[in-house]
């Protein structure tokens, strides 16, 4: 899973295995160990969720996803979905989940759990 917070938007990524374990189990989690704490981040799906959500509370942040969404997802070719949050009376926040394709440009991350990507060009 990875994580992409800036500004007031965050972006969660998602290999092959990721969201086919969020259509079986409803619940994901990654951890990143800071100095003095851990930092947790997950996805939760939810039956009562219409849209994208996102809630922090006791230091875990958690992205909560329509479970009609997330059991047919592994099934389908939808990229991901996508969400404008309303958190205060004057600021939004977009909130963004897709599936990982793989990367276009060389890069030295294991992506052999990523999705293929729809713009890779055949080789001639």
């Amino acid at each position: 899973m990875k994580l992409r917070i800036k500004a007031n938007s965050v972006r969660i990524r998602l290999t092959k295995t990721e969201v086919n374990k969020l259509a079986t189990e409803s619940y994901l989690q990654e951890a990143t160990v800071l100095p003095g704490q851990t930092f947790i981040y997950a996805i939760k799906s939810d039956d009562n969720a219409t849209a994208l959500t996102i809630a922090f509370e006791n230091n875990i942040l958690t992205m909560m996803v329509p479970k009609s969404f997330a059991a047919n997802w592994h099934q389908n070719d939808m990229v991901g979905m996508d969400a404008w949050m309303q958190v205060n009376e004057k600021e939004k926040l977009y909130l963004l989940l897709e599936k990982d394709f793989v990367c276009l440009d060389e890069t030295a991350e294991d992506q052999s759990d990523n999705y293929e990507n729809p713009n890779k060009k055949p080789v001639a």
